[in-house]
């Protein structure tokens, strides 16, 4: 969701960069291959588009560096509503340049009081949505929602119409209704060929409880938009993780196959540039095939570069002194974001063209459901690439559960059923204690016992034979829950370690023809990252099994992996560092998709019963990161 109002005015207010009247407009430069890209005009900047001198000098500085398919004209937003005879000239403003032409809608009452919804049991509230609805289906084929399709009021009205329901259940049912009643249905009635997308935040694990139906409303919209901007985790709201801006779009094209139309990124809550371009990339590493960039006004500003000192005379991906002379080789205009996005955009677009259709392990999230908030995320930042359902995903050799499986109240027997067909199963401590007495026990007699413990060392352990001690490395202290196991019967696979005592992080127990493993979830999910390399290494042994692509290297690197033998290997960490990937099948070099360059792998380890080998044979190659870069890779014979 955009940032609050007050900063997007503030940025609005401040005066667009002049244009040098000597350089003038570049003929129109080959789109991008592999995507399309669109920008989304905010109301306030359609009202600064009243002034013509601004629209075209506006247009220029954004269109001479970034390649722009089509803008979104937003018609509505804290009730105030564009001028119709405006957007009839700005349509045809942009379709002379060449543009494409869609609505905007953001149903906001009142951005500055906390994002403040229009109330939905209100008739004069109801009657405003619905004319919104009909002015903009008037003048658009296509309308977008931007993230505010939701309710957070809590009105008399409100309270009268919820009566038993709680408020999760009653915002569902109200907002399925007003999406029918009040913008669907009063749309096409104006006109019948248009067609109306919802764009989705990025805080689903919310949705439920304010309206926003992940079930239903994709049945009913046209089709859906995906909410990638992750911006930082340190200053956002909800602490989104980095690799949210792709796992949340694989997870939306799971629920609406073919119909998702895209990703959105703003550049708000950047600490540095490059969290801007990573958002962009990942993006396209989910294999978007539009990004919106949010929004219009602010891609004109000056760049803000943030504290970037740790890095900037590293070679990273987002090289800076390149970006600067990106579509402007004098480097006489001051940069500006859209340059900060045209070149992000440029340069991904040659390895997205490369990559096949994303993998992972499979993860099943039910509809409407919440617990262990944004956990898959956090996973995908230890390097374990996920696959995230809406259903139960019966033909993946191993499926990750989480805490929200619970909502599923047949969960147990899926376990059960999956195990019973020679297929693992992994849950994560959350859904172990949330399980309790409604059927896990049947499967395994662990006991998550509520007591914590501190741990900071860790060794790998099985049977008799233990590897892999980090004792005396100084790791940080991590928080965790104690499970309880019946030595014998299940086994503690990877444990930490606290004053010579051993709790389990992964254990193993076996039931009919498959393995269930409880993976020991850290109180706060980030504590992940604060796991050595080799315990992270340790556990994927086992939860990545024959996947074929491993990662091993330290928390904050993410794996994205393709089903044509690619795979793209990012860093999010502000250092250099070392990684390994570990491959199945008979790959003996590795060529850089972006480069050329190819990397022939390393020598097999010598044979050891203290090296662990579980899963199919795997060739090993070492791999440099540079901070905040990824590199790309195809693998060779």
């Amino acid at each position: 969701m955009a940032t609050g109002f007050r900063l997007i005015l503030k940025m609005a207010a401040v005066a667009l960069l002049s244009v040098n009247l000597l350089f003038s407009a570049p003929a129109q430069a080959q789109q991008y291959k592999n995507f399309h890209v669109a920008v989304y005009i905010p109301i306030f900047v359609v009202e600064q588009m009243k002034d013509p001198e601004w629209l075209e000098s506006s247009w220029e500085t954004i269109s001479s560096q970034v390649k722009v398919d089509k803008v979104y004209i937003e018609t509505h937003r804290n009730r105030q509503v564009a001028d119709e005879q405006l957007l009839e000239q700005l349509k045809k403003f942009f379709k002379d340049h060449g543009v494409q032409v869609a609505g905007g809608i953001a149903f906001t009452a009142s951005e500055p009081r906390l994002f403040e919804s229009f109330c939905y049991t209100d008739p004069a509230d109801r009657e405003f949505v619905k004319h919104v609805s009909e002015l903009t289906a008037r003048h658009f084929d296509e309308i977008v929602l931007d993230d505010f399709f939701f309710v957070d009021t809590k009105k008399d009205s409100d309270i009268a119409a919820k009566g038993n329901k709680s408020w999760t259940h009653f915002r569902l049912d109200l907002m399925d209704e007003a999406a029918r009643s009040l913008v669907i249905d009063p749309a096409k009635a104006v006109n019948p060929k248009v067609k109306v997308i919802i764009k989705f935040p990025n805080w689903y694990e919310h949705f439920p409880g304010l309206g926003f139906d992940l079930d239903k409303e994709p049945k009913l919209f046209d089709g859906i938009y995906t909410g990638t901007e992750t911006r930082d985790p340190n200053v956002t709201d909800q602490h989104l993780q980095q690799y949210e801006s792709y796992q949340i779009f694989r997870y939306f094209e799971n629920i609406k196959p073919g119909g998702n139309g895209g990703g959105w990124v703003d550049m708000f809550g950047t600490r540095y540039v490059d969290r801007y371009a990573e958002q962009l990339w990942d993006t396209m590493f989910a294999k978007a095939p539009e990004i919106t960039l949010f929004f219009y006004g602010g891609l004109a500003q000056p760049l803000v570069a943030g504290n970037r000192d740790a890095w900037k005379d590293l070679p990273t991906t987002f090289n800076y002194e390149q970006m600067l002379a990106y579509r402007d080789p004098g480097k006489a205009r001051p940069a500006t974001w859209a340059r900060v996005a045209g070149y992000s955009l440029d340069q991904v677009d040659h390895v997205v063209g490369q990559l096949g259709k994303p993998i992972g392990i499979a993860s099943y999230k039910p509809y409407q459901s919440v617990g262990e908030d944004f956990l898959h995320n956090y996973m995908g930042m230890i390097g374990i690439p996920i696959d995230l359902h809406p259903s139960f995903p019966d033909n993946a050799d191993l499926v990750l559960l989480t805490e929200s499986a619970k909502y599923d109240p047949d969960i147990v027997n899926k376990i059960k059923a999956h195990l019973q067909g020679g297929k693992n199963v992994v849950i994560t401590s959350g859904l172990l204690q949330a399980l309790e007495g409604k059927g896990i026990d049947d499967i395994v007699e662990l006991r998550y016992t509520g007591r914590k413990v501190l741990v900071h060392d860790y060794l790998r352990m099985f049977g008799g034979a233990a590897g892999s001690a980090t004792a005396g490395t100084q790791n940080p202290d991590v928080l965790i829950p104690e499970i309880r196991f019946l030595t014998n019967d299940a086994w503690a696979l990877v444990r930490g370690l606290a004053s010579g005592n051993g709790f389990p992080l992964l254990i193993m127990d076996h039931y009919s023809k498959g393995t269930l493993y409880v993976m020991t979830i850290p109180d706060n999910f980030a504590d992940l990252y604060n796991l050595p390399p080799e315990t992270l290494t340790a556990l994927k042994y086992y939860l990545l099994g024959d996947f074929p692509i491993r990662l091993e290297a330290p928390g904050k690197v993410s794996l994205f992996a393709y089903d044509n033998h690619t795979f793209v290997v990012e860093s999010f960490l502000d250092k250099p560092t070392e990684v390994s990937v570990a491959i199945t099948g008979d790959a003996s070099r590795l060529k850089n998709l972006v480069t050329g360059e190819t990397i022939a792998s390393e020598p097999p380890p010598p044979a050891s019963p203290m090296r662990m080998q579980y899963g199919p044979q795997r060739t090993e190659f070492k791999l440099k990161l540079e901070p905040h870069s990824y590199l790309a890779f195809s693998e060779m014979k």
